[in-house]
């Protein structure tokens, strides 16, 4: 009878043992599935943008689907070179994600040293949408399109605002006005779209050119005149405005977009559960509403995928940025 207890003592001690031993075969046994905490998804640029809209959109959606809290922090400054350098030094967990736009890959070779290096530094996770840049102007202009402008300053000078210095609607503008149509464009940069199309509809300056999303409501109001977009094919919220292409200016293409990143050596299984769910959400009837109310299409796809279309991105505004000789430094 003595001997019962200590049995009992060392089937206890078998049983922890075991447990032990498979724990550390497999440490993921021993770690609560991802998100076990609280996420901080780090926005490129200042409230009630672009960036920062989808981010509280899908941060929302994520955390609803994921049970734990994600957090949405602006970090502007810079470009969003702040904001992608504070992720590119956080621990590779899956507890710092990165919302970025089209910009990180004009910093690129915009900046000499952004401080980061987008294909060595970041794990991309996942496209949510694009949408194409927007040329619109004051209703009182005569201009009703593209090429209507360009005869309207040929000889004059022509004045247009955007979101800031460098970003894809000032690069895509330049490039447009100055090496492809020869006008004597003068960059109007304000710090945000908000101001760039206030300008445009005070007519204090001659056109705006910004990503759909902002600048939408007011032609749709009436208060601002759409000239062109720059797309391939024409957008389903405007289809009765033509395309830079259609202007004559064959595959002219600039679409901001929002997606996300991890820092670089984030586990790869927390990098595929992120962008299923963030496709999942995508698929969503009131987020594909959400998107195509603000102009925005849809961009699901992998991560490989996603990382494909970004090396394309950098090496297309990589010749813009030489053409126009174009730097933020």
């Amino acid at each position: 009878m003595r001997r019962k207890p200590l049995i009992i003592i060392r089937l206890f001690a078998a049983l922890a043992t075991g447990a032990a031993f498979f724990a550390g075969a497999n440490p993921a046994l021993a770690q609560a599935p991802y998100p076990a905490k609280p996420v901080h998804i780090i926005v490129a640029f200042a409230p009630g943008g672009f960036a920062d809209g989808i981010a509280r959109m899908f941060g929302q959606k994520l955390g609803d689907r994921l049970g734990q809290t994600f957090v949405v922090e602006n970090r502007g400054g810079a470009g969003g070179n702040i904001a992608a350098r504070q992720v590119a030094a956080a621990g590779p967990d899956g507890y710092t994600l990165l919302a970025h736009t089209a910009a990180i890959s004009i910093n690129a070779s915009l900046y000499r040293n952004p401080g980061f290096d987008l294909l060595a530094d970041f794990a991309p996770v996942a496209n949510t949408g694009s949408t194409p840049g927007l040329l619109a102007v004051h209703p009182s202009n005569p201009a009703n399109n593209l090429q209507d402008l360009i005869r309207l300053y040929k000889g004059r000078r022509l004045t247009y605002s955007t979101a800031g210095v460098g970003t894809s609607s000032h690069l895509a503008a330049d490039y447009l006005f100055k090496s492809l149509a020869g006008l004597d464009a003068v960059h109007v940069p304000y710090q945000g779209g908000a101001p760039a199309i206030t300008a445009a509809v005070a007519n204090q300056v001659d056109v705006i050119s910004g990503s759909m999303p902002p600048v939408l409501p007011f032609v749709k109001q009436g208060r601002l005149k759409a000239l062109s977009i720059s797309s391939l094919k024409r957008a389903a919220a405007l289809p009765d405005v033509a395309t830079v292409t259609e202007a004559g200016f064959a595959d002219f293409e600039e679409r901001s977009w929002v997606g996300f990143f991890a820092p670089a050596k984030t586990d790869a299984e927390i990098v595929r559960k992120l962008n299923g769910e963030i496709n999942q959400i995508l698929a969503l009837p009131d987020i594909r509403e959400r998107l195509a109310g603000l102009g925005l299409e849809p961009s699901p796809g992998s991560p490989a995928e996603f990382t494909e279309y970004i090396k394309k991105e950098v090496a297309k505004w990589a010749k813009i940025v030489k053409a126009t000789g174009v730097s933020a430094e």
